[in-house]
């Protein structure tokens, strides 16, 4: 009788489930969750593309003795059809957070940062005009509880056209300033760019010299990353996937986001190594990784115009998996999660397998 229960209790769950995907999911989405679990990654992303992403790519490091594999489907432009590239460039959009929350912890660490100074003692003209600046934290800053005004919500903000590196703090800030707060600092959460517009400032003016530069030395050279760049140029392009917002053609991938909240360029397999790296410990001393720890999380998402980014690592099973698509909008983004949790189904099948093999 228990056992008849136990089922009877699955089955609902999995019926309230799959309605609610029924209702409230665009119907590629939901095909997409519905379609029988392939053992094969590819499959997956090829199934991701049917539904209308341009294209994909996906890096998938295991850990555990397997060796990282590299995944590509769809196209590298849609006007020349070129067939889409594993190892492209691909803005890496919010991303970029984990590279600059990881080097606000080594400074903090090493004594050239204080997370628990305010914000009006690092930078005190810009945030004269910011609410609370007094009471907010560097640590705030970095965990999103800081209760300033995101200034990409700002009506008058345009994703399509950023502002230029010159003037991309001045004009970010102009959008948020004298703005009431969202709430007193430390007392809730609310994720906001400028949060991390404010870091990149504290950094290049703690240093003398840009933060990016900071990071290029400290974490991507060591790690042998020679495709990760802290913000897109002209001669990058030629290598940069191809960006597409969903119901239109236009090609996007000129457009250049110059803040320290989402600036990165990279290919997966260098932010798979940098995530990797991040998590398992060699990337940060011990002191640096509690820091960290108690500082900012393990993964992150991206979006820009044109481009989602995942780069997520999944403790349990201790895979990371980094997965790129060329065509942004809630459609894709609920496609690519559906994606990402069928790939680490198939991971898990894997090492399964191969558990059993060698018994």
């Amino acid at each position: 009788m228990q056992r008849k229960t136990v089922n009877a209790l699955r089955l609902l769950a999995l019926v309230v489930v799959i309605s609610s995907i029924a209702l409230f999911a665009p119907v590629k989405a939901l095909f997409i969750y519905l379609a029988p679990q392939s053992e094969d990654i590819q499959t997956e992303l090829d199934r991701a593309i049917d539904s209308g992403i341009a294209g994909m790519i996906v890096h998938v490091n295991a850990g555990r003795g397997t060796l990282p594999q590299s995944y590509a489907a769809g196209v590298h432009n849609r006007q020349t059809q070129q067939p889409a590239k594993a190892d492209a460039l691909f803005k890496i959009a919010s991303v970029s957070k984990l590279y600059v929350a990881a080097a606000v912890t080594r400074l903090a660490a090493n004594g050239q940062l204080d997370p628990d100074a305010s914000l009006l003692e690092y930078l005190p003209q810009q945030a004269a005009r910011i609410t609370n600046a007094g009471d907010i934290t560097l640590r705030m800053l970095v965990q999103h509880r800081s209760g300033i005004a995101n200034y990409t919500d700002a009506p008058a903000f345009n994703w399509f056209e950023p502002f230029d590196e010159a003037s991309v703090y001045e004009q970010s800030l102009t959008l948020i300033n004298d703005k009431p707060a969202l709430f007193e600092p430390g007392t809730d959460y609310a994720y906001s760019n400028t949060n991390y517009l404010l870091l990149g400032r504290i950094m290049d003016k703690t240093l003398g010299y840009s933060y990016r530069d900071y990071i290029q030395q400290e974490f991507l050279h060591p790690l042998g990353l020679h495709h990760t760049f802290g913000v897109l140029s002209a001669p990058l392009l030629p290598s940069l996937m191809s960006g597409y917002v969903q119901g239109y053609d236009d090609d996007l991938k000129h457009l250049a986001f110059m803040s320290p909240a989402g600036a990165m360029v990279a290919t997966a397999e260098d932010v798979a190594v940098f995530l990797r790296a991040l998590n398992d410990g060699s990337l940060l001393t011990q002191e640096e990784q509690a820091l960290y720890n108690s500082l900012y999380v393990n993964s992150h998402d991206g979006w820009l115009p044109g481009y989602l980014s995942f780069a997520r690592y999944d403790e349990p099973s201790d895979t990371v998996v980094v997965m790129f698509a060329s065509t942004s909008g809630d459609d894709p983004w609920l496609i690519c999660d559906i994606i990402y949790r069928r790939i680490l189904k198939i991971v898990d099948q894997r090492r399964q397998t191969a558990s059993t093999g060698q018994e």
